[in-house]
């Protein structure tokens, strides 16, 4: 067994809310998104390499993607690298990489993270994912992390926790509600006892696959077929078929909101999921006004706008408050910031054109 545990990072997603910037080429955690220096991807990595080597991470990953992940992180031997076929949630994801690394390693403890959330306190976040590393040792025990809310936030989903008397970081998970209405996010704020999901999670392996047995047997069945080829020459070509058996189904609705195992660690480290243009507005240092700027731009009466082009073309814009401007290769979206919602419909018709917008 390792001392250290196995880092598996969900990188398989098109983006679609980073739309244009994020292509289906190169989607937004392939991106220098916070103009650091490093992908989104990569600063994933370069946060657990505190508490992981090189060789215990796992990458999930789309197979148009394979060469990307591996440019962006050559540590990363090709066995290190799984990749989908198809996109079939985070269910499918997660149990390719538990049942693999349990031929690996029976005893490995886990850690799920997608590969695009935003980590601004550090230190404070791995203290945290220590503490759910200790809690998931207890035999069936399935940890999650949960955000505690600052504000009435309806993009995310919420988790209710029972309160403890023992002290103990990890609280019994009480229910789980996807993404709510305004009024009843503010309900949950004012409670006290929810916290955002942020879709974390820190498993031992054997704990994952009996929940996956009890909860997601035809997943299961699939996955323990692997067993001779996992590591193998003809690793891929299983994947291939079995993923052509199993449901589109996230891990959430498969397994934890079914489990009487289910624990919350509470995290406070400055989180962000980074799921659209209007959650890095309110992240990215802004003008007098409130826009944020990243552009060749001349702003007149305009205000609570993220302005961001890659071209040295000016930009003129006048009597605008809360939009988008963002122009990226061949596209230039003029939109509401906050019309996210919208962006599956601009990505639906932009694809009808027949070009290479997407």
């Amino acid at each position: 067994m390792q001392d250290k545990p196995y880092i598996v990072i969900m990188a398989g997603g098109i983006g679609s809310r980073f739309w244009p910037y994020s292509r289906n080429n190169k989607p937004k955690q392939f991106l220098d998104i916070l103009g650091t220096g490093r992908s989104l991807l990569q600063m994933t990595y370069d946060r657990f390499r505190e508490i992981a080597e090189p060789e215990q991470f796992i990458v999930v990953t789309n197979q148009g993607y394979f060469d990307l992940v591996k440019e962006q992180l050559p540590e990363l031997a090709d066995n290190q690298i799984l990749t989908e076929p198809l996109r079939k949630n985070t269910a499918t994801c997660i149990a390719y990489a538990a049942f693999k690394i349990r031929t690996v390693d029976p005893n490995a403890m886990l850690v799920v993270t997608p590969a695009d959330h935003l980590i601004l306190q550090e230190n404070r976040f791995i203290k945290t994912i220590q503490s759910a590393l200790e809690a998931a040792k207890k035999p069936g025990r399935l940890i999650t992390i949960g955000i505690k809310p600052n504000r009435p936030e309806t993009g995310y989903g919420y988790i209710q926790y029972l309160e403890s008397d023992n002290h103990h970081p990890s609280l019994k998970v009480k229910t789980f509600t996807e993404k709510p209405n305004a009024k009843l996010a503010k309900t949950f704020l004012e409670s006290g006892d929810f916290v955002w999901n942020s879709g974390m999670f820190v498993w031992n392996v054997e704990s994952l696959i009996e929940a996956f047995h009890k909860y997601m047997p035809d997943v299961a069945d699939v996955f323990e077929e692997g067993k001779a080829h996992y590591g193998k020459s003809d690793e891929q070509d299983f994947i291939n078929r079995a993923y052509s058996q199993v449901k589109n189904i996230s891990i959430d609705y498969g397994i934890m909101e079914k489990s009487d195992e289910v624990y919350v660690i509470l995290g406070d480290f400055g989180w962000s999921d980074l799921g659209s243009w209007h959650s890095l507005h309110e992240l990215r240092e802004k003008d007098e006004h409130n826009n944020v700027i990243e552009a060749n731009a001349l702003v007149f009466e305009t205000e609570n706008c993220f302005i961001k082009t890659d071209s040295d073309k000016l930009v003129v814009v006048q009597g605008l408050d809360h939009y988008l401007i963002n122009e990226a290769d061949n596209v230039l979206l003029i939109c509401k910031l906050d019309a996210e919602k919208k962006f599956r419909d601009f990505v639906s018709s932009a694809r009808k054109k027949g070009e290479d917008f997407v």
